[in-house]
């Protein structure tokens, strides 16, 4: 495990009463591309901005290389900024916007050139140097904003939301960018979405947050296999939540009938929440299921059918590349890998 750049501590933020963070504690490694991830609202971009200085914690400490860093302003910590809004000045051509930094630290004209001639390489902008700012796409101006922070050498690099503006093709080429600028420069990105996808594409490590407080840490195949609560299930894809009961080690009951599962030491008759990918089900001959159910609806998603298949007591989403009609009397199986228990959620 690589050495850990930035430690939150017990961190809280408290807006006039309410809480905005709750006890943060959160560990960030060196070359790390860590992604905050929740809905609007809880927390994300309050902890983002808290590590970049821009805000004070109420309570808790901010670490970074093991010194605290609770007092120092944004300028002399050794992160830079990216925002949805790039802030690019527009009286300057993109060699001058990407500049900008280095001829406040005063740095010698070679210097300058060589460093903005690099960024402009790893951003994919050769020979825009003279572009005047408006006169480029929401995806190039992302481009002159990322190469803006990365040229001051940033140990930690921090983005809120920056593919927002952009369209879905464009976003989905720059997450990939991202990433690939990420592995050649070797530093730390932390990065804000209310994306899960961009989450699950981009990230090493996947924070996800709700109402001030981290539900999950892990990778993102940890977090989308073995979601922690009920939260983080529905939250990253698409779920079937039901509740059950475990009856022992490797059993668990739902939707009225006892299934083998593999998880284990959720005690004995145990109140639980049961999770089911759509596409961990297959519809099979209704004399065949382990459920029986009628279809009640189907949507085309393109690479798959999404079809809500009514039991008793539950409508079960399942996705399929083969397409069962509306009314159809069908069987549901599933294995027991499949199935993915987790303590109950109150409420």
């Amino acid at each position: 495990m690589a050495e850990c750049i930035i430690e939150l501590r017990h961190v809280s933020k408290d807006y006039d009463g309410t809480e905005a963070l709750k006890d943060i504690n959160l560990k960030i490694h060196r070359n790390e591309f860590v992604t905050l991830l929740g809905p609007s609202g809880c927390g994300k971009t309050t902890t983002l901005r808290i590590i970049g200085g821009f805000e004070q914690p109420t309570s808790g400490e901010v670490i970074f290389s093991n010194a605290n860093i609770n007092d120092l302003p944004p300028y002399k910590r050794r992160v830079n900024t990216v925002f949805q809004r790039y802030a690019l000045f527009p009286h300057m051509n993109v060699f001058e916007n990407i500049a900008f930094g280095l001829r406040i630290k005063k740095l010698g004209e070679t210097a300058v050139r060589s460093k903005v001639k690099k960024m402009l390489r790893l951003v994919n902008l050769d020979g825009y140097e003279e572009r005047k700012i408006d006169s480029l796409s929401g995806g190039q101006q992302q481009r002159v904003a990322i190469a803006r922070a990365l040229v001051n050498e940033p140990d930690v690099l921090l983005l809120d939301e920056p593919l927002g503006a952009l369209d879905l093709k464009m976003r989905q080429g720059m997450q990939i960018e991202l990433k690939n600028m990420q592995q050649a420069l070797g530093i730390t990105f932390i990065y804000v979405t209310h994306d899960q996808e961009e989450a699950l594409t981009m990230s090493d490590t996947v924070v996800v947050m709700r109402d001030g407080r981290i539900q999950q840490v892990g990778t993102p195949i940890d977090i989308y296999n073995e979601p922690k609560n009920a939260f983080v299930a529905d939250f990253i894809g698409e779920s079937n939540i039901i509740g059950g009961t475990m009856i022992r080690d490797r059993l668990v009951q739902f939707a009225g009938s006892t299934f083998e599962c593999v998880d284990e030491g959720f005690g004995e008759n145990t109140p639980v929440d049961v999770v089911i990918r759509p596409e961990d089900i297959e519809l099979v001959p209704e004399s065949e299921g382990m459920l029986t159910g009628e279809v009640r609806s189907v949507i085309f998603k393109g690479v798959h059918y999404e079809m809500l298949v009514a039991t008793d007591g539950y409508v079960w989403m399942v996705h399929d590349t083969l397409m069962q009609p509306i009314g159809s009397k069908v069987g549901l199986v599933f294995t027991p890998q499949d199935i993915h228990i987790m303590w109950k959620e109150e409420g």
